[in-house]
């Protein structure tokens, strides 16, 4: 399903997933933080939280840690991140007319460290597009794993959906519950994509958030014309890590390096 933010975002704290409300089955919150020039935040609840900056500048702060740290945009530039364990205090700076920040929170008992994630090492990946006539190429950008942290409970990546591509697929699922949430570019302009659920379509658009349950497949497509950017969001279960994806039988041919399809063989059905 999707969760349809109705215009701009507002200065501030935007909710969009309570841990306690009614999406609590996904084990997370998430909040957009909206911030122009000298506006402060701060924040230090018990849970693992994490900050990824979408776009500009910010002076972050928590224990004796202090700096500056800037993204240009979200589309041609990599992601730097606050990875906090619970109770660590930070205090946030806008240092310029406008700033967006993506907050993800979980309950963690085993994180014992805070640290910031740097943009410089992380290291973007271009998938897909040795199968399927390039169908699926996309570029993704791993910030967290259980191979980069096994004791963070959360599971953070960026996707950049080339125009008209496709991501998850061939169809998959898996045992822990994922979030999205979307922006396009050009800016300002129209950009929309679709999302399959098990036997569903959901139509995303600007700072849409789409929630994959467990055990549903769910790829996705930007329409041509539009990148997709995407924050892809998974809460590890107790003593079940996400590690990799169950696929769709029916689909995974395509994928197969051999695969023959149309127009490339006549009468090909």
């Amino acid at each position: 399903m999707t969760i349809k933010q109705p215009g701009k975002f507002l200065n501030g704290i935007n909710s969009i997933i309570d841990i306690d409300g009614p999406h609590r089955d996904f084990l997370m919150e998430f909040e957009i933080l909206k911030m122009k020039r000298n506006d402060f935040y701060s924040n230090d609840q018990p849970l693992e939280r994490a900050y990824i900056l979408i776009y500009g500048e910010i002076k972050v702060t928590f224990d004796d840690k202090s700096e500056t740290l800037t993204r240009e945009n979200f589309y041609d530039f990599d992601p730097t991140t606050v990875q906090l364990c619970k109770d660590t205090k930070i205090t946030i700076e806008c240092l310029n007319e406008d700033t967006e920040i993506a907050i993800f929170k979980s309950k963690n008992e085993k994180l014992n460290r805070s640290q910031i994630r740097y943009a410089k090492d992380i290291l973007p990946e271009t998938r897909g597009e040795d199968i399927i006539d390039g169908a699926t190429k996309r570029v993704t950008k791993m910030i967290l794993d259980h191979s980069i942290d096994p004791e963070s409970n959360l599971l953070l990546g960026e996707n950049m959906h080339y125009p008209g591509r496709w991501a998850g697929y061939p169809s998959h699922h898996h045992e822990q519950p994922e979030v999205y949430f979307y922006k396009f570019t050009p800016q300002g302009k129209s950009g929309f994509g679709l999302a399959k659920l098990g036997e569903e379509a959901f139509l995303l658009r600007e700072n849409d958030t789409f929630l994959a349950p467990p055990g549903l497949d769910h790829p996705q497509v930007a329409a041509p014309g539009y990148g997709m950017y995407c924050i892809f969001a998974i809460r590890h279960l107790d003593n079940n890590p996400h590690t990799k994806p169950t696929f769709v039988k029916e689909h995974i041919w395509t994928a197969e390096k051999n695969a023959v399809i149309w127009p490339n063989k006549k009468n090909n059905l």
